[in-house]
């Protein structure tokens, strides 16, 4: 039986449960791509092995933008907008991504160290003072990268938490939402034009600012495309690292041995934080589809032109042909060449800042918390579920 004729489940194989990784994914990666039924607009190609995944993400032949306005198979209502970079290829996901690729450079990160270290330890402080037990997700996990990015960007702190609603409500799994995460995607949308108003009138120095201020003419931003930047940079830069850092954390504090590991050698967290980024199954599910400009091969499999591909990061990063007992957390392996923040022209511009809060909310809650316990049964902590992004709905802790 071939490929096209095997019967075609339906996907996602089942709700995420916690930080499981699904186990069909296992069988999967014995394959090459499997044609799955998707939640919305049909059938794709799913890849699930490492050098599968890497190869679909890298190939300028799979194309992004090709699936903006059209009923292509996903796994989330059809929200995105032909103006976001997510769903550009290059030369127009180039000319934008260049925009502003200086702020977030390793180098330039590395300035926000002491302000960012600072945001952990007056997060602490009140968590401290208050006394346990505390929630971890509302005391650190979320208020720490919705501040870092809403300082880089320039948002106000008193509409700071209307964003947090708003990303939830965007960010939804569930067809029965769509209407609302339609009208929160267009609260946010109208909110950024707000701002980029007021810098029209009065420049800041904001990286908001920056880009109103963009001069050059090949790489002006046109009003749509900068709404849909600020967008993306607001939601991209603080649900992830909001829920990893919880999921962190969990894990950690799941396996009290690995958490004393790291209270032994702090020198260890940056390791660790790599580690667990290849680890964690930080999507519910594959999310966006890239659809085929042309007939090509991937793994032995034909994908015609046409056909929608997507992709399983998590998959990828429990491929044993890469890495050595995979599915067990090593805070210690030497290679790891994840994939846990994409790969090719949209691999995540955020990593270098995503590294910097996680390494610094673990680090620090390593070095002042080294007694942290999970105040609840393991078993007793609740997850977000319909969500694309996984993570716990809270975090109770003890020290």
């Amino acid at each position: 039986m071939t490929a096209t004729e095997r019967p075609v489940p339906n996907y996602p194989f089942g709700p995420p449960e916690g930080l499981n990784l699904n186990p069909t994914y296992a069988r999967l990666r014995t394959e090459p791509l499997v044609k799955v039924e998707m939640p919305f607009g049909g059938e794709a190609w799913l890849a699930t092995r490492y050098e599968d995944v890497k190869l679909v993400l890298a190939d300028q032949r799979f194309s992004r933008a090709e699936a903006v306005g059209k009923d292509v198979p996903r796994v989330m209502p059809p929200i995105e907008l032909e103006t976001s970079i997510l769903s550009m290829d290059p030369p127009e996901h180039s000319r934008l991504r260049k925009l502003v690729a200086k702020a977030f450079t390793a180098r330039h990160i590395e300035r926000l160290r002491p302000r960012t270290q600072a945001i952990v330890d007056e997060l602490l402080d009140r968590m401290i003072a208050a006394g346990p037990p505390a929630d971890l997700a509302e005391s650190l996990a979320w208020p720490l990268p919705m501040t870092v990015i809403c300082e880089l960007l320039g948002v106000p702190v008193e509409d700071r938490g209307r964003f947090r609603t708003w990303t939830d409500q965007i960010l939804s799994l569930s067809g029965t939402e769509i209407d609302q995460t339609e009208q929160a995607r267009a609260n946010l949308d109208g909110y950024l034009a707000e701002l980029i108003a007021q810098r029209r009138v009065a420049p800041t120095e904001d990286l908001l600012g920056q880009l109103v201020l963009a001069r050059d003419e090949d790489d002006r931003l046109s009003e749509e495309e900068l709404v849909a930047f600020g967008v993306t940079l607001l939601v991209a830069g603080h649900e992830t690292t909001a829920n990893q850092t919880g999921n962190f954390v969990y894990l950690l504090l799941n396996q009290p041995e690995l958490w004393q590991q790291l209270v032994a050698d702090p020198d260890l967290v940056p390791a660790a934080v790599e580690e667990l980024t290849r680890f964690v199954p930080l999507g519910a599910s594959a999310a966006f589809s890239r659809i085929a400009t042309e007939d090509l091969e991937i793994g032995g499999q034909l994908v015609r032109k046409g056909e929608s591909v997507v992709v399983q990061i998590a998959s990828a990063n429990r491929d044993d042909a890469i890495f050595d007992r995979p599915d067990e957390i090593n805070l210690t392996r030497e290679q790891n060449p994840h994939v846990g923040f994409g790969h090719g022209v949209h691999h995540c511009l955020g990593a270098p800042l995503a590294r910097l809060e996680l390494q610094l909310a673990v680090g620090t809650l390593v070095r002042r918390l080294p007694g942290l316990r999970l105040a609840v049964p393991a078993d007793d902590v609740a997850w977000r579920v319909d969500r694309l992004v996984r993570g716990v709905r809270a975090l109770p802790v003890a020290w």
